[in-house]
């Protein structure tokens, strides 16, 4: 059997094998500076595979339990910390050229998956073997097909639907087709009538939708991502808050720092001032390690990173949040 601590280093390169498509890495390379002091906002798509050790992954303010085996699909744009890692992984990353043509949806893969049996095997195969020829052909332009369809052979094994969980609900393709519209357009505008024109259906389907996908309105959804990447931008870099919150929409400072208050918990400032703290609190185990990206994709609020000084609890805390009781660590 084919162990997860028996992947080489050696066949790990940093270069990629051709220009932004596909390269491998270790869990080293992503990080800014060596103690992962703050999370940093991943720029490719990425598998990566635990293969030694245990710790924990910090992925979008959320906390994933990491041991050999352990798979964790990290998107672009997301915030990703591990603060003094004590685990090792091997990372696959690439861009959306690499499956471009290729009958593989990379959003239909969970975010958190603890890997066993045949599975883990054959995972543990695929992702060798793509850093073997990634190593060996990484100056060949030839090689591009082979390394393309190797990427599309383990995202479409890693996406096949678990046996036992239960049939989606009607409403999913309908909530999905809306968290993919909000990701294009959060920047630009939060009304959810704005979202039901674009997908010609009314507000109360999509409100229907969320809520039984979620058990949130379609608002609070649109809310929940904005709210998040305002969490990225301010944990991930230093640009001015102000800028933040136009970019996000907001003409007033102080209409972003209403919002993002009520949101999250605390004022924006109070959120960028607790980053270079580890979060507090107990590690969330995934509800479900197969859990569909359209399923992932409503759980946008972040977990608040520090009490508030004047000791009230955060929203990422009650319960149905994603950091509250019941709620699945995986939902970035």
């Amino acid at each position: 059997m084919l162990s997860p601590i028996s992947l080489p280093a050696a066949m790990i390169g940093t270069a990629p094998p051709v220009p932004d498509e596909i390269a491998m890495a270790s869990l080293a390379d992503l990080a800014r500076d060596p103690g992962w002091c703050r999370p940093v906002l991943v720029e490719r798509d990425l598998l990566i595979l635990t293969t030694r050790g245990h710790g924990d992954a910090e992925l979008d303010f959320h906390m994933l339990p990491c041991r050999p085996g352990t798979l964790l699909r990290v998107r672009a744009g997301q915030a990703l910390r591990c603060a003094g890692p004590q685990f090792d992984a091997t990372v696959v990353s690439w861009d959306a050229e690499a499956v471009r043509g290729l009958d593989v949806d990379p959003d239909a893969l969970p975010t958190w998956r603890q890997l066993a049996g045949e599975d883990e095997d054959a995972v543990i195969s695929e992702v060798s073997q793509l850093a073997v020829d990634c190593q060996r052909h990484r100056d060949t332009p030839a090689a591009r097909g082979l390394l393309r369809h190797q990427l599309a052979v383990l995202l479409l094994r890693l996406a096949l639907p678990d046996s036992g969980q239960p049939a989606p609900r009607p409403e999913a393709e309908t909530f999905a087709r809306l968290c993919r519209e909000v990701e294009h357009g959060y920047q630009h505008t939060r009304r959810v009538e704005d979202y039901a024109s674009q997908l010609g259906c009314s507000v109360r389907t999509l409100t229907r939708a969320c809520l039984a996908v979620t058990g949130r309105s379609a608002k609070q959804v649109i809310d929940e991502r904005v709210a998040l990447q305002a969490s990225r931008l301010l944990a991930a870099t230093d640009e001015p808050i102000a800028r933040i919150g136009r970019r996000l929409g907001f003409t007033e400072p102080t209409n972003f720092g209403r919002f993002f208050t009520r949101e999250v918990g605390v004022s924006p400032g109070a959120f960028r001032a607790a980053r270079d703290q580890p979060p507090a609190g107990r590690v969330v185990r995934p509800r479900s390690p197969v859990e569909s990206s359209a399923a992932n994709a409503g759980r946008f609020r972040p977990t608040v990173l520090s009490e508030p000084a004047n000791g009230a609890t955060g929203h990422g805390n009650r319960p149905g949040s994603p950091g509250g009781p019941g709620a699945g660590a995986g939902r970035a």
